[in-house]
């Protein structure tokens, strides 16, 4: 799997502690990381969203019928308009797209596991899965990477220790109590998660461009 790969990135073991034989990593390492994660899951959402469709309309284009859940987390336009917001405010951001994924893709793998299409859904159920599981390894890792920051003194210690329901706005829960997600196509889903993981992945980029100095980008 693409975590199992992940996960095994250098050459020692990354250890908490500083233990001997382990490698602690610099903000640099969980930049790094991060970044390979999220340009990973993006292409998964990509292929999977791409092969959804093609299989479904294959003459068609049909997307966006839906307004995305996560149409009430307010996102930067652009690079210049990411880079404005802040280190902490931009945090802040990827935090909440991540947050509000899991649910809808774990939801998302239930439903098509039982759906009774199984040449395409096996198939996609194991994306969806594999997808919510990165999801969840890849906020892991940003909290990790702004507590690094944080003792460097790039972030304030509000970030990364909020709780989740204060960083998704309340519209992305109530879109599922509501049972919406029930009456949502998946292909729009797919079309929305790969929107935001994009937007995931380049706001990550611009982030580790603004801390680290040193990479002139």
């Amino acid at each position: 799997m693409y975590l199992e790969l992940y996960i095994r990135v250098g050459t020692a073991p990354i250890c908490a502690y500083g233990h001997a034989g382990c490698h602690i990593p610099s903000l640099a390492d969980l930049f790094d990381r991060v970044i390979q994660q999220s340009s990973r899951m993006h292409g998964i959402s990509s292929d999977m969203h791409s092969e959804y469709e093609q299989y479904l309309f294959p003459s068609k284009n049909l997307t966006g019928k839906w307004k995305c859940h996560t149409y009430d987390i307010v996102t930067p336009d652009g690079k210049e308009n990411a880079q404005m917001l802040g280190h902490e405010q931009l945090t802040k951001v990827i935090l909440r797209l991540l947050e509000a994924w899991w649910d809808p893709l774990s939801q998302l793998h239930q439903s098509m596991s039982q759906d009774q299409n199984q040449d395409l859904n096996h198939y996609s159920s194991n994306k969806a899965l594999e997808m919510s599981d990165m999801v969840q390894e890849l906020r892991a890792g940003v909290v990790k990477m702004a507590e690094k920051m944080k003792s460097l003194g790039v972030l304030s210690n509000s970030v990364g220790s909020i709780h989740p329901e204060t960083l998704v706005p309340s519209s992305a829960f109530s879109f599922y109590k509501r049972g919406e997600f029930n009456l949502m196509d998946p292909n729009d889903l797919l079309y929305c998660f790969r929107r935001d993981s994009n937007k995931v992945k380049n706001y990550l980029r611009i982030l580790q461009c603004t801390t680290l100095s040193e990479l002139n980008c």
